[in-house]
This record gives C-alpha cells, sequence and structure tokens, in this order.
C-alpha cells in the first residue's frame, strides 16, 4: 500500500509542471498579441493623424491663392509686364517646380527663388506663402509684343450677359488678358507640406 502511494505521488507533480508550462506559453502567446493590436491601433492614429494635417494645410491654401488674388486685381493701370518683389514673375518659368522652388531665398525669377509670405502661423501651426506667374514665355515683355507667346483670354465686351448686353451698362471694346498662375505653399506641423495651384484671368 505504501509502494503504491510512492508511486502516485511523483506522477501528480510532473502534471503540475506541464500545466504551469503550458499556462506561461499561453501568457507569453497573449502578450504578444496584445503589443501587436496595440501597435496596429497606434500606427492607425498616426496615420490619420497625419492625413488630417495634410488635408488642412491644403484646405489652409484658399488663404493664399485668396492673397494672392488681391494682388492682381488693384493695379489695373499697372500691365504687370515685368516681374516684380517680392513673388510677381512675369513669365511662367519652364524650370519652375514647387518641390525644388527656393521659396524662403531672396525674390530672382530667373533663379526660381523667393515668394511671398502671407502668414508665418495660421493659428493651426501652418506657413502660407505664394508665387504668381504669368503664363507668357518671354519676361519683362507686353503681351502683344511680337516675339511674345502668353496663354490669354479674348474677351469680347464687358457687360455682357449672354450675348446681349445689361441694362444700363454698355459693352466695351475687345480686351485680350493673359492668364496667371497661383502657386501656394503650406508648410505644417508633423513637416507636412502641401502644393496648390490656381489659374486666374
Amino acid at each position: 500500500m505504501n509502494a503504491t502511494l510512492f508511486r502516485g505521488r511523483p506522477l501528480a507533480s510532473s502534471q503540475r509542471g506541464v500545466v504551469l508550462f503550458i499556462a506561461l506559453i499561453v501568457l507569453v502567446a497573449m502578450t504578444l498579441a496584445g503589443l501587436a493590436l496595440f501597435r496596429q491601433a497606434g500606427t492607425g492614429v498616426i496615420i490619420a493623424g497625419n492625413l488630417a494635417f495634410k488635408e488642412n494645410a491644403t484646405s489652409v491654401a484658399d488663404m493664399g491663392i485668396e492673397a494672392a488674388r488681391v494682388w492682381l486685381v488693384p493695379p489695373s493701370a499697372n500691365p504687370l509686364n515685368s516681374d516684380l518683389s517680392p513673388g510677381y514673375c512675369s513669365s511662367w518659368q519652364p524650370g519652375f517646380n514647387p518641390v525644388t522652388y527656393d521659396w524662403t531665398g531672396g525674390f530672382n525669377c530667373s533663379t526660381n527663388s523667393g515668394s511671398v509670405l502671407v502668414t508665418s502661423d495660421d493659428g493651426t501651426g501652418n506657413e502660407v506663402r505664394y508665387v504668381i506667374h504669368r503664363l507668357c514665355n518671354q519676361p519683362n515683355l507686353a503681351i502683344n509684343a511680337t516675339s511674345q507667346q502668353c496663354v490669354t483670354h479674348y474677351s469680347s465686351g464687358q457687360g455682357e450677359s449672354k450675348g446681349g448686353a445689361l441694362y444700363g451698362v454698355g459693352t466695351t471694346h475687345n480686351t485680350i488678358q493673359p492668364y496667371y498662375r497661383i502657386t501656394v505653399r503650406v508648410a505644417g506641423p508633423r513637416n507636412t507640406v502641401s502644393y496648390v495651384q490656381s489659374i486666374l484671368y
């Protein structure tokens, strides 16, 4: 009887060791699964945050387009045939690339540098800059110069509506207006950079 009890005890203790070993393996597997889920959730939050910053920077670019439009409208007496500091180029600059352009350098159309600072902080950490290019191939020349080529808009008359003159407003002489390309760069938090272009005439 004592021999039978002695033989049963080592078997019970060895079974307890196997259960403990299996429990540790399951615990390690659950810990690794939890860490993987945590990292996936953290990556998703980071990606969503970066997308939010990018969309905010793109929407803030409207501020730069509006500032450039306001600058373009008043000088009706000025034909804008010459480069004007700090952000107006009288030609389209074939080598212009918003990504490689020197936005913060001294203004020089021929070396592709310089811009107008609209705001250094819009309240959400975005810096807004713009540069305007007249869509002509030759700088510092009128749009009707002999060697000049421009992308233009032909206006048959001011004050017309669907082919008929508005009441009290007569038609004016024919005009040719050049197109202008406005390029805006928005630099924001987390190294967010957004470029937006708009064409006006």
